[in-house]
């Protein structure tokens, strides 16, 4: 089975502390085509998703953030 594995950076206006950014990368995990994912080092508001692109899309996963209740917007697509 192939992946086609891309990746996008989410910026979250929200200011998450560590427990609330384990939370939300829990249930990023659980979304259909994320591979992986993590928070940058030193901007820690800054969310890296790889995922699979057969299986879902920026938008989508952008959405799913939304819907966690956060404000947050893809970084770098128009």
């Amino acid at each position: 089975m192939d992946i086609h594995m891309s990746d996008i950076m989410l910026h979250i206006d929200e200011d998450l502390n560590h427990r609330e950014q384990l939370i939300i990368e829990s249930q990023m995990r659980n979304q259909a085509g994320v591979i992986g994912l993590g928070y940058h080092a030193t901007q820690p508001h800054l969310m890296i998703v790889g995922y699979d692109i057969d299986a879902t899309t920026p938008k989508t996963l952008l959405h799913a953030v939304n819907d966690f209740g956060l404000h947050a917007q893809l970084v770098g697509f128009l």
